[in-house]
């Protein structure tokens, strides 16, 4: 029993740092360059495609990330 109780705790610790790490590219990758872009705040000289598509792979990228969390938590024992 402990051994699963063990198991059960690193999984949750490896589905919560890939859950954080989906957030931070959600929010730094997604959310920041989209606001700046909007507010004029930005000073990168890219052509207007670069930050939506940005948006776009960033927002798939958190997604990804935090469904494989899911899927680590699928993988508890009982």
């Amino acid at each position: 029993m402990p051994d699963h109780t063990i198991h059960n705790e690193r999984m949750k610790l490896t589905a919560n740092y890939l859950n954080g790490i989906a957030l931070a590219v959600l929010g730094v990758g997604a959310f920041a360059p989209l606001v700046a872009f909007l507010y004029g705040t930005s000073n990168m000289t890219l052509p207007a495609w670069v930050v939506p598509a940005g948006f776009v792979i960033c927002v798939f990228t958190s997604f990804g990330l935090h469904w494989a969390a899911r899927h680590i938590l699928g993988r508890m024992r009982t």
